[in-house]
């Protein structure tokens, strides 16, 4: 287990590398930069102190220099100033991206509470009416866009019915950020519950398909005890699967979500970051983000072990 887990850190390092190279890559290719921006807000700035500027903030430096010196500073700690807000960019990213897992981790758990016993209910009556209806309505969840689902969510819940507030991230009391969350969790979870209704009710109909069912049912068993026991158990391997790779999904529909509701976590962050120019708060802000999907799914990979047995990591 040690070496497997140092073996999967490690990867994962080199994968925030490469993203870090790829990232800075694109975001070095944006139109302007901070002193384009300082130079049109202040015509009284000449081009010789525009040189300078770019000079004191190194962007007249070759891409690969400039690379090299945001890496040596980011591994020494330093990952450098918010334009937009005058702060350490941790300063920043670190509350939101609570925010963020706040959110994206109400949206999971109350995707899987519905996904899970709406799968096995179709899983169990194959072709019957509630198969056939839980299976329509999981597609109508997996075709509707999320900032489209948000529209109108807030148009319902918030605007004609007035049950919950249209965006805002509360007080900071507890109440009041349950309902703040409310519509933003329903507009991400809808998708999630689709996909994850789909494959828990595919991953059932296959484990029953299974020798050991027979056997099971053979000896005896009852129906529950055969599904519960162990069917349930088989089956949830690629449901975990899905659930780590959501991570992913669920980021970029944050971007979107968040954005929509004025919920002030990550995906707010990158959006506006990206929109002013702020290279530093977008920058690790999306390796944030990177490095939590890579996360989840090595969490992934361990609970398979805790599902099955068998399964070795050495």
């Amino acid at each position: 287990m040690g070496a497997y887990l140092t073996r999967r850190l490690l990867e994962s390092l080199f994968v925030l590398f490469v993203m870090s190279f790829v990232i800075y890559g694109l975001i070095a290719l944006m139109p302007g930069d901070p002193v384009d921006l300082m130079i049109s807000a202040d015509p009284n700035l000449t081009a010789a102190d525009a040189q300078r500027l770019k000079a004191l903030y190194g962007l007249d430096q070759p891409f690969h220099e400039r690379y090299w010196n945001w890496l040596t500073s980011a591994l020494s700690g330093d990952l450098g100033y918010s334009r937009l807000f005058a702060v350490p960019v941790t300063e920043v990213l670190l509350p939101r991206l609570g925010n963020t897992l706040l959110l994206m981790f109400a949206a999971l758990l109350v995707a899987f509470i519905i996904a899970l016993p709406a799968g096995l209910l179709a899983a169990r009556k194959p072709g019957s009416l509630a198969d056939i209806t839980i299976n329509l309505l999981a597609f109508a969840g997996l075709s509707l866009p999320s900032f489209w689902m948000a529209i109108l969510l807030i148009l319902l819940f918030a605007v004609h019915l007035g049950w919950f507030p249209a965006g805002g991230t509360g007080d900071g009391g507890f109440v009041e950020t349950a309902r703040h969350m409310v519509l933003p969790v329903m507009a991400l979870s809808i998708t999630s519950i689709g996909t994850l209704l789909r494959h828990v009710r595919a991953a059932v109909r296959e484990s029953m398909r299974q020798d050991y069912v027979r056997t099971a049912r053979a000896k005896g068993l009852s129906e529950n005890r055969i599904l519960y026991g162990h069917v349930l158990r088989n089956a949830m391997i690629p449901v975990v699967t899905i659930l780590a790779l959501d991570m992913g999904t669920l980021f970029g529909g944050a971007l979107i979500t968040e954005t929509i509701f004025g919920w002030l976590g990550m995906g707010k962050t990158i959006y506006d970051a990206v929109m002013g120019n702020d290279y530093n708060l977008a920058l690790v802000g999306l390796l944030l983000a990177t490095a939590t999907v890579l996360l989840a799914n090595i969490l992934a990979d361990l609970v398979y072990g805790w599902l099955d047995p068998r399964i070795e990591y050495e």
